[in-house]
């Protein structure tokens, strides 16, 4: 019972990891149409900024600069990079793959490739004792603000006037502008929120891990896109519910498994989802040639 809470509880924990990276990606992508490839080098950097600091200020200033780090990268790429090729998708594509490549390298030039050791607060180095399992405090740490992060998105999007100002410029940009609304500002407070979130994600993966590396990121980001395929572009639910599954997911395949098989596993079900997901469509497409 006390092995199930403890692979139960590390799995969310790592679920909730990858929700902080999907959440952005999500959101940029869901909202406005743009593959983001640097997001991971943006969760490379939130980390490096978090590892820095760590032993020089609190853990939770250190954590709060990361996020800010995260946030004027992604605001800085907009404004200069993406901005003038939201009419040219592939030149978007070839532009965030390529500082997705190089922000790593320039880390990597700076600190070196080895991994460094985050230093992490007294505080959230035990464990916490629950059922007879020992569960280590950052997992909860990274659940709390998995959660805190979901409430937020959700209330930013239905309730904010930037969130509404965000969804209805993506339905007809025009319009909206038309209307005496600058779209540009929303547009780059969307890609802010992503990228402090990326940062977020860096700082609280550096817990997670206990270290940081160059490549931290970029070797996250394939999961967080493999959780939005899952969850759904732009929803937010779909995307925590993936990311937990995710988690889980590859927490009990390695255990009880072997050691690895869990990054299998979570392909083989990206695979059932696609593959599902195109007899889906499929199916429709032919009940609408024959009404």
């Amino acid at each position: 019972m006390s092995t199930l809470i403890l692979l139960a509880l590390t799995g969310l924990g790592l679920g909730a990891l990858y929700f902080l990276i999907a959440s952005g990606l999500s959101l940029i992508f869901g909202l406005m149409d743009v593959l983001n490839f640097a997001h991971g080098a943006l969760v490379t950097a939130g980390a490096y900024a978090a590892w820095r600091l760590t032993g020089h200020l609190p853990f939770v200033l250190a954590v709060a600069v990361a996020v800010a780090v995260g946030a004027a990268l992604a605001a800085a790429i907009e404004t200069v990079l993406i901005r003038p090729l939201y009419s040219r998708p592939k030149d978007q594509i070839l532009v965030t793959v390529g500082l997705g490549l190089a922000l790593p390298a320039l880390v990597q030039g700076i600190w070196g490739a080895d991994a460094r050791q985050l230093k992490a607060p007294r505080q959230l180095t035990g464990t916490v004792g629950l059922l007879g399992a020992n569960i280590p405090t950052d997992r909860f740490v990274l659940i709390a603000a998995a959660l805190v992060v979901l409430a937020g998105l959700k209330l930013f999007l239905a309730r904010t006037r930037y969130g509404l100002v965000v969804r209805a410029g993506v339905e007809d940009r025009a319009m909206v502008t038309a209307l005496g609304v600058d779209v540009r500002r929303a547009f780059t407070l969307v890609f802010a929120i992503g990228g402090a979130l990326a940062g977020l994600a860096g700082a609280l993966g550096g817990l997670y891990f206990g270290s940081v590396s160059p490549n931290q990121g970029t070797s996250l980001l394939v999961f967080g896109f493999v959780v939005v395929v899952i969850g759904g572009l732009g929803r937010t639910d779909g995307v925590a519910l993936a990311a937990a599954a995710v988690g889980l997911i590859q927490q009990f395949t390695n255990y009880y498994a072997a050691s690895g098989l869990g990054d299998l596993a979570v392909v083989a079900i990206l695979a059932v989802v696609l593959l599902a997901r195109g007899n889906r469509e499929g199916f429709e497409r032919l009940v609408r040639r024959t009404a």
